[in-house]
């Protein structure tokens, strides 16, 4: 190979190793760009986590109170129940 062959090859093989370098520099880039919106992502996942737990908790608080508050309205229905019966039973007798 004579002098000036190798000249070239050496020329060649610098700019490949150059374009190799420098597309693992925008891989880099690129990974940690990616790796950022994946964070971001995550954080916004957390977040919205964090708000169905407590819609979720708030839903078992309704029910749980709900459940609480069903023998006061029945209790209710049944009074109203008793005093519309009391009503018809008048009317009833009345006529």
């Amino acid at each position: 190979m004579s002098d000036e062959e190798l000249k070239q090859l050496v020329a060649s093989n610098a700019r490949a190793i150059q374009a190799m370098q420098d597309a693992r520099v925008e891989e880099r880039l690129e990974f940690q760009e990616t790796i950022g919106r994946l964070e971001g992502n995550i954080i916004r996942l957390e977040d919205n986590i964090r708000r169905l737990t407590d819609i979720q908790a708030g839903m078992v608080n309704l029910l749980v109170s709900l459940d609480e508050e069903r023998p006061t309205v029945l209790r209710r229905l049944n009074s109203i129940e008793n005093k519309v019966d009391r009503i018809l039973e008048r009317k009833d007798r009345q006529e």
